[in-house]
C-alpha cells in the first residue's frame, strides 16, 4: 500500500473570499518579535517622559503597518515620532502634571494626612488609570493629518462608544503596571503588548 502523503497545511480563506486581512500576523513568531521590538522603540523614545504620547502614537502606527504587511522600517517609525512630537509634547506635559498631582494625592491619603484618606486614595488610583487610558486612546487616534487636537477631543467619544474595549485597555494598563512594578525590565515586553492590545481592541469590531 502506498504511503499516504501528509496534506499541505493551507490557510483558511476569508468568508467573503478576500485576501487575508492581517497578512503580517501569519508568522506568529515574527509577530511576537515585532511586538517586542515596538516595546523597545516606545520605551527608548519615552525616556524623557513627556515624549511618551508621541512614542505610543508612532509605535501603534508602526505595528499597524506590520500587521498589514506594509513597509514598517525604523525610518517610518522615526518619521511618525518626529511628526507626533509636534503637539505630543504638550499632551505629554499635561499627562505628566496630572499624574504627579494624583500620585501626590494618593501618597497624602495613604499617609493619613487628608481627611477621608481611603476614599481620596481610591479616587486617585482611578484617576491615574483614567489619565493613562485617555493618553493611550489619544495616541491611538493620532495621525499626521488630523493631529493631536482632534485626537484629544475624540477621547471621550472613543471611550464611550466602546466601553468594553476601554475596559480591555484599562486591564492591559493595570497588567503592564503590575509586571513593571515586579521587575522593571519587563516594561519593554509590557509596553509592546500594550501597543498590540490597542491595535487589537481598535480593530476587533471591523
Amino acid at each position: 500500500m502506498a504511503r499516504r502523503m501528509p496534506r499541505a497545511r493551507t490557510r483558511r480563506p476569508e468568508i467573503d473570499g478576500s485576501q487575508l486581512r492581517w497578512p503580517g500576523a501569519v508568522n506568529r513568531f515574527a509577530l511576537f518579535a515585532e511586538v517586542m521590538w515596538v516595546g523597545i522603540l516606545v520605551v527608548a523614545c519615552s525616556l524623557p517622559i513627556v515624549t511618551m504620547p508621541a512614542a505610543l502614537a508612532a509605535g501603534i502606527r508602526h505595528l499597524r503597518r506590520h500587521l498589514r504587511a506594509e513597509a514598517s522600517g525604523i525610518g517610518l517609525f522615526l518619521r511618525d515620532l518626529q511628526r507626533a512630537l509636534l503637539g505630543g509634547l504638550g499632551v505629554g506635559a499635561i499627562a505628566v502634571a496630572a499624574t504627579a498631582l494624583l500620585v501626590w494625592d494618593v501618597l497624602l491619603a495613604s499617609g493619613g494626612v487628608l481627611p477621608g484618606g481611603p476614599v481620596v486614595g481610591v479616587v486617585g488610583v482611578f484617576g491615574l488609570l483614567f489619565v493613562a487610558l485617555a493618553t493611550l486612546t489619544a495616541a491611538a487616534g493620532w495621525s499626521p493629518t488630523s493631529g493631536w487636537l482632534a485626537a484629544v477631543r475624540a477621547v471621550p467619544a472613543r471611550i464611550g462608544a466602546d466601553a468594553m474595549g476601554s475596559a480591555y485597555l484599562a486591564a492591559a494598563i493595570v497588567l503592564t503596571a503590575v509586571v513593571t512594578w515586579q521587575l522593571l525590565p519587563l516594561i519593554v515586553p509590557g509596553v509592546g503588548c500594550l501597543v498590540f492590545a490597542v491595535v487589537a481592541v481598535g480593530e476587533r469590531k471591523r
